[in-house]
């Protein structure tokens, strides 16, 4: 297993992709900011995918590399598998129940070749119920399927966000890459660092993603009084403050935190990046740099368990920790290289994080985390791929 990473510009893309291919790659991972997703002249600068080949990525809210974190830039990841079967696949998100069916279809395509042993998934980050697409990538795939990922960023904009399968741009597409064989493995890691504050809440009503009520009062009405002149920022001012799920019988956290994506002023209600089950508790969350970056480390030393010299690593960080982190942002990424080694590193800031949770192992949708994913291959006969 060969891989390159880069960080670049628009100027800098076609040299860029030519240092790439020189390691021929099967797999080309791309996070961007969305306007040269965008940008059909840019996108045309890409190779075109063949068999064999395949591009995947999407837009950002800020980009990861081995040097740090940058905004308004392209990081690539180029992979050379010597062993192991690579496959891509994508499910529009359309309906009443799509996210789920998504999640669903991308793992059901999947796993249609035996021994699928790792997804990495790429859904929109708006339009979309992250836990919901996370449970469809559950059901669909064997068990034990290493399922990883993230949602789609659109800077502090909440606009559109975008995704990329070999040439084609989507903002309403969830994407995904398959491994196969027992000669890969992979690794992940998902941690916070974020702190309780204020008193446990109850939620007395929610539907889904939505949370209208928390101890009986309009949740926005109550969730301002918290933000105060912050509460004019809304959205973007709610990713300084998530919710924790906490645990009823222990009532401690049980690592599960709920972002905000956007407001509805006429039902006094929050949309949130996943789903908060009627009657939980949860309780406002807030963090500081040391306590970002220790989180970091420790998702670094959860995926670095799989192999600890892992040949490349790809980061799924929320635009939250960006936030609060402002010009220090780099040390959770230096805390993610200095555990790890040597590798290549790309990632991406974004609306949502998709990694293993609990004993069990099943996917959930994660906020405000760091969220790693390792690979590295042992040589061996080669596993079948395709597209």
């Amino acid at each position: 297993m060969k891989s390159l990473s880069l960080n670049t510009d628009a100027v800098g893309l076609p040299a860029a992709l030519e240092t790439l291919a020189n390691i021929n790659p099967q797999l080309l991972i791309v996070f961007a900011d969305k306007r040269f997703l965008a940008d059909a002249a840019q996108m045309a600068v890409f190779p075109a995918a063949r068999d064999g080949f395949h591009i995947i990525g999407c837009s950002s809210a800020g980009e990861i590399s081995g040097d740090g974190a940058s905004v308004g830039k392209i990081t690539l990841m180029a992979i050379h598998f010597e062993n192991t079967g690579l496959r891509v696949s994508s499910a529009c998100v359309a309906g009443d129940n799509g996210s789920y069916m998504s999640g669903q279809s991308i793992a059901m395509q999947l796993a249609t070749t035996p021994g699928l042993k790792s997804i990495f998934a790429l859904s929109p980050g708006l339009g979309i119920n992250g836990s919901a697409f996370a449970a469809g990538l559950a059901d669909g795939a064997p068990a034990k399927t290493v399922i990883t990922g993230g949602l789609a960023g659109d800077g502090t904009a909440f606009k559109d966000t975008l995704t990329l399968l070999d040439g084609k741009v989507s903002n309403d597409c969830a994407v995904a890459f398959g491994l196969y064989g027992d000669n890969i493995s992979v690794g992940s890691g998902s941690q916070g660092g974020w702190k309780p504050f204020g008193p446990i809440r109850s939620v007395t009503r929610a539907v889904n993603n939505i949370l209208y009520e928390l101890d009986g009062k309009p949740a926005l009405e109550l969730y301002k009084t918290y933000l105060g002149d912050k509460a004019a920022e809304l959205p973007s001012s709610g990713l300084l403050y998530p919710l924790s799920i906490v645990d009823a019988q222990h009532r401690t956290e049980t690592g599960l935190i709920r972002t905000i994506l956007d407001i509805n002023e006429a039902e006094n209600s929050i949309i949130l990046a996943g789903n908060l089950p009627q009657n939980s508790l949860v309780r406002l969350m807030h963090a500081d740099i040391d306590s970002l970056v220790e989180g970091a480390e420790s998702a670094a030393q959860d995926a670095g368990k799989a192999a600890s010299s892992p040949t490349a690593t790809l980061m799924v960080s929320c635009v939250g920790r960006r936030l609060v982190m402002g010009h220090d942002i780099d040390e959770e990424v230096d805390a993610v290289t200095a555990q790890l080694g040597k590798s290549a590193y790309a990632g991406f800031y974004s609306y949502g994080e998709v990694s293993p949770f609990g004993s069990a192992g099943r996917p959930e949708l994660h906020n405000q985390t760091m969220t790693i994913t390792t690979f590295s291959e042992k040589t061996g006969p080669a596993r079948a791929s395709g597209s």
